[in-house]
């Protein structure tokens, strides 16, 4: 994949240097819309960029400022249960690195599976568990991207969890920590899956992010994941899960989780 002819398209469009992205999750691209002098390139003018296809996801890559910070924001990602390979899945985050990112917010809509967080919970990610059975740095190592084995030891930057809970408790927001597993979807996951991923030591599940947090921690590039508690996973409570109510609960969160993101990004 030509990193490089993305990043040139990219560079003819803004001059803009941000070192700091944010990965937007389901229901949570209204950030976007929270900029000031925003820049937006839709994913399909971009040479190489997948299109998001899942509903609440925009795709479109928005350079602006929060606060007097610059910063890039993936309004959208590319899941693997839209039939794209783990390395477009990651072709976003891969760019961003090319562009001189060295920090990355990812944000997601999980399932609940730890019992102390409702719906709306707001979740800083500690680790991952991978079961999506791919891994996007399989075959060659492109040695201009990273290390053939990179250390997984702290995905998630110490520092910035630090960050993150020290803007939550100045603005009064709860913000739990746990472990997310990433699974492939798209279908939601049985009882009896919950009841592994929480023996396993799993917290949240999604399906997304934590390729994206590979790929990133490969090429050397600081990681803070948070997640936003849309519903609680099947079985947990005696109701089904739909993806409508995932959106739903991300706008009830909205203003929440923009106040948080905005006082992270100003300490970062």
């Amino acid at each position: 994949m030509s990193y490089q002819q993305a990043v040139d398209t990219i560079r003819q469009k803004t001059s803009s240097t941000p070192k700091i992205a944010v990965v937007l999750g389901s229901g949570l691209g209204a950030f976007a819309d929270s900029l000031r002098n925003p820049l937006a390139i839709p994913y399909g003018e971009i040479p190489g960029w997948p299109v998001s296809t899942a509903i609440g996801h925009a795709g479109k890559l928005v350079f602006g400022n929060v606060g007097n910070t610059e910063v890039v924001l993936m309004a959208g990602r590319a899941h693997l249960y839209e039939g794209y390979t783990p390395q477009q899945a990651v072709f976003g985050v891969r760019t961003l690195g090319k562009l001189g990112v060295d920090k990355i917010i990812f944000t997601n809509a999980a399932g609940g599976i730890n019992r102390n967080y409702g719906q709306g919970a707001l979740v800083a990610i500690t680790d991952h568990i991978n079961l999506q059975g791919s891994n996007p740095l399989c075959g060659p190592n492109d040695d201009s991207l990273g290390p053939r084995f990179p250390d997984m030891t702290e995905a998630y930057s110490r520092r910035l969890l630090a960050v993150a809970l020290s803007a939550a408790a100045q603005e009064g927001i709860t913000l739990f920590e746990g472990v997310y597993a990433g699974l492939l979807g798209p279908s939601y996951e049985t009882p009896a899956e919950i009841r592994y991923l929480r023996a396993i030591g799993a917290d949240l599940v999604g399906m997304s992010t934590v390729g994206e947090v590979i790929a990133a921690n490969h090429m050397g590039i600081e990681c803070l994941g948070i997640s936003c508690v849309t519903n609680m996973a099947a079985g947990v409570l005696p109701q089904k899960l739909d993806h409508e109510e995932v959106l739903a609960v991300g706008l009830q969160v909205r203003d929440t989780f923009m106040r948080l993101l905005r006082n992270v990004i100003e300490r970062m």
